[in-house]
């Protein structure tokens, strides 16, 4: 449930039609934008890493030149979403699901401590790193994208990807390096403005069409809820009206995508409000921006379906939100 910051009458005295000319407005300014995220960045995005793990992501994620601390922490997402304690049905285990028998000879002491030890992020981390970079080395000489083969060495391994020239023809390790490529756009800070969605309009014509609705937690607006939504069923909902899918938690939602700063901010981006606003794994609440400072969300039981300010303490960041984008992120997480 999000904090209320403001009175409820305040946004509720803003019309449709207000929503209408900004969402024009905007989108005017957005066809001058330029073209996608920087490759190649070493920043992260604000928030996308934990705390906890982001001073090991961005040291070690610039191991060799074919890693970077978004890929790094894109495939840490990919594997475990940050969980530390998960088991794989295969027996990959920790934050970088390493297999017991590929950890013996790949697992390294990150940490120093004497100790390499397979559920301790501060040796994990660093062994994901040192191993993706020891096979970029095996495939260096292979044809296509370094890093590329590097993922799909990972997933396929080294010699597979020597006897294919590249990434070889299994849809299992051709969609591992696509996903971890999208998802490493979401973990990387933007370098250059991003591109408007193509969905958003209309994303945020589904979401008027709610507006005076009674909030409900856990609410998917279906029949038997009496269409009643909460604010990360309400985004997930808009953005599936115009065939995108999103997952239902909040802090997935803000991983489909590249995060635009405060000031970049168009309509159809979604905002996100934290407690913890350096830990994007802390979002409670999102709501779909509608241009001049305000958003449309689900704010929290007793109220209703509105536009509300952004500009809040607990205003965190926003995502931007792409078809790749939501299709990399884990069903798992």
């Amino acid at each position: 449930m999000r904090k209320v910051w403001v009175a409820g009458g305040v946004a509720a005295g803003v019309g449709v039609g207000f929503v209408t000319l900004l969402v024009v407005g905007v989108y005017v300014v957005a066809g001058n934008l330029a073209n996608g995220v920087g490759q190649g960045s070493v920043g992260l995005a604000k928030g996308a890493v934990p705390a906890a793990y982001k001073t090991l992501v961005q040291r070690w994620g610039n191991l060799c030149p074919a890693l970077n601390p978004a890929l790094l922490a894109a495939q840490l997402y990919q594997e475990s979403g940050w969980d530390p304690d998960i088991v794989s049905p295969a027996d990959a285990r920790g934050i970088a699901q390493f297999i017991p028998s590929t950890w013996a000879t790949h697992g390294i002491d990150g940490n120093g401590d004497g100790k390499r030890n397979i559920w301790d992020p501060n040796d994990a981390i660093p062994s994901a790193a040192s191993y993706d970079c020891e096979l970029a080395k095996y495939v260096k000489d292979v044809p296509g994208d370094t890093t590329n083969n590097m993922l799909a060495a990972y997933n396929a391994g080294a010699y597979r990807v020597m006897k294919s020239g590249g990434v070889p023809a299994i849809s299992e390790t051709q969609n591992y390096v696509k996903i971890i490529r999208t998802l490493e756009k979401s973990f990387a800070k933007p370098v250059t403005r991003v591109d408007p969605s193509k969905q958003a309009a209309a994303a945020i014509y589904y979401a008027q069409k709610k507006l005076g609705t009674p909030y409900l937690w856990g609410g998917n607006g279906t029949a038997d809820q009496g269409g009643r939504f909460d604010c990360s069923g309400l985004t997930k909902a808009a953005y599936e009206s115009v065939g995108v899918t999103l997952p239902r938690v909040a802090n997935d939602q803000y991983n489909a995508g590249p995060h635009p700063k405060r000031d970049e901010l168009l309509p159809g981006d979604l905002v996100f409000f934290s407690d913890d606003l350096t830990d994007s794994r802390a979002i409670r609440h999102v709501g779909i921006y509608v241009g001049g400072g305000y958003m449309i969300d689900a704010p929290r039981t007793g109220a209703v379906i509105r536009f509300d300010p952004i500009d809040t303490p607990d205003y965190f960041g926003a995502t931007r939100v792409t078809e790749d984008g939501a299709k990399a992120l884990p069903t798992t997480v």
